[in-house]
């Protein structure tokens, strides 16, 4: 199982509509609005980095209104 914390930019004015989309979106289990650099961020849950990069290029970047994504898979050390 692959874990990540994907940072979402969104176009202006578009971060709710893409949160409650995002919250619908299939292996996405949170999606939080945030202030700073960066509108939304996404914890995301894969089978493996190949699930977890065709999630978040079919399932997060395809959402109207994001416009950049930053994915940042968990670590467990």
């Amino acid at each position: 199982m692959v874990e990540a914390y994907v940072l979402i930019e969104t176009e202006i004015g578009k971060m709710g509509r893409v949160t409650e989309a995002l919250r619908r979106a299939p292996g996405v289990s949170v999606a939080e609005v945030l202030s700073g650099p960066y509108d939304v961020i996404v914890k995301a849950d894969a089978a493996d980095m190949d699930e977890l990069g065709r999630l978040v290029v079919a399932n997060i970047q395809t959402i109207e209104g994001v416009t950049r994504t930053l994915t940042c898979p968990v670590v467990r050390l």
